[in-house]
Order: C-alpha cells, then sequence, then structure tokens
C-alpha cells in the first residue's frame, strides 16, 4: 500500500515554530515572491519594506533560497488548512466542492507571471518542493472528497476513488509546471482550474450530473 505524503514544515536553525518575527517575514516575502518573482526582490529590499534590520532578517534566514522554501512551505500549509476546515465543517458534496473549487482558485491567484518565470529559471530545485507538497494536498484533501462524493452518490462507482486520483495528480504534473504553463499561456489559476474541472466532470456519476451546478457555474 502506498505510503500518504505527509506536509512537513523545517523552521531553519533553532527558531521555534511560534517566533512572530519569523512568521512576519514569511508572510511579507511571500507577497513580494508571488506578486514581483523571487529573483528581483533582495533581502534589503525586505529588510526595509517589514522595517527590521538586515541582522534580523538573517538571524532566522541564512539565504534568500531558505526563505522562499519557507514561503512555499507556508504556502501550502494555508491551502492544506484552509481545505481540512472546509472538509471539517460537513458541508454536502456539491457544497464541499464549490468550497473547495473557490479555495484553489483565491490561492492560485495570488501567484503571478514573475513568480511563474522565476520558477522555471531557478529549475528543478525550487520546483521539487512544489510538486511534493501539491502531492500531499491533493492525495489528502481531494481523496477524501472523491471518498465523500461516492458514499453521497455523486461520484461514479466504477472508477476506484485513487485512480481518479492519480489522473488528476498526473494531469495536474504535466501541465501545471513553469515550463508548460510558459508555453500553453496558462496561469496556476487557469491551469488548475481546467483541470480540476475536467478530472470532476468525468468523475460525476451521469444520474447526480443534474444536481452538480456547481462545476458549470464556477
Amino acid at each position: 500500500m502506498r505510503r500518504k505524503a505527509k506536509l512537513r514544515t523545517t523552521p531553519p536553525k533553532d527558531q521555534p515554530p511560534g517566533d512572530p518575527v519569523r512568521s512576519r517575514i514569511v508572510d511579507g516575502a511571500g507577497q513580494r515572491f508571488f506578486t514581483h518573482g523571487f529573483r528581483g526582490v533582495t533581502m534589503d529590499d525586505l529588510a526595509q519594506e517589514l522595517g527590521m534590520s538586515k541582522r534580523t532578517l538573517y538571524s532566522r534566514f541564512d539565504t534568500k533560497l531558505q526563505l522562499l522554501d519557507s514561503v512555499i512551505e507556508n504556502k501550502f500549509r494555508r491551502v492544506q488548512e484552509d481545505m481540512a476546515a472546509i472538509l471539517a465543517a460537513r458541508h454536502d458534496f456539491p457544497e464541499t466542492l464549490r468550497l473547495n473549487l473557490a479555495c484553489i482558485q483565491r490561492h492560485t491567484s495570488q501567484i503571478q507571471p514573475p513568480f511563474t518565470r522565476d520558477m522555471r529559471l531557478e529549475g528543478p530545485v525550487v520546483f521539487q518542493k512544489v510538486e511534493r507538497l501539491r502531492r500531499a494536498v491533493i492525495q489528502e484533501h481531494f481523496g477524501e472528497l472523491m471518498r465523500r462524493g461516492r458514499r453521497a452518490g455523486f461520484i461514479r462507482k466504477d472508477v476506484p476513488a485513487q485512480i481518479i486520483i492519480e489522473i488528476l495528480l498526473a494531469a495536474v504534473q504535466a501541465i501545471v509546471n513553469p515550463a508548460r504553463m510558459d508555453e500553453l499561456g496558462l496561469t496556476p489559476t487557469a491551469g488548475c482550474g481546467l483541470i480540476t474541472r475536467i478530472v470532476l466532470e468525468g468523475a460525476i456519476d451521469p444520474t447526480a450530473r443534474a444536481r452538480l451546478k456547481c462545476l458549470s457555474e464556477k
């Protein structure tokens, strides 16, 4: 049996996970990196914008790549928390699906083309973490969503739920990567949205299609 991937974050150095200064740095860097890219944002820029000394900044992060690593982990941790909250709310399946699609759109819309461009230029070193973390999110949260949808009679029963998830994972890996998005002229929001809807449309039981309007309304 395949072991489920888990999200894991590792604070740099000996900083405690609840360090408010570290959290402020990661939040501020995330806003700048996702909007303007990370190659053009210097540690000097961040220190000035955050109103702190470079010494404080470097006491938490040795390098900008180490900071980027924490920014990516923080982004996926928030996606995971939002999706976990949606599942915990125990809405009916159509509403849970709608909220999950809205969650994906909200988080991916924060990632602008300069960040995607820098990911492509930086190569696989950075993007490997993105692939690992998003696989964990898809397996855990969309896997549970498919199981609930099947129990509620919305997801077809002739295809194993794990196969649906593997198809979704394969499509995301093949298309939502910096090189392919650049080639196809897609943003992360558009790529994830298209793939999710296509896979979900195929996963819906034909007899339940009339009860699911959220896919066509999004």
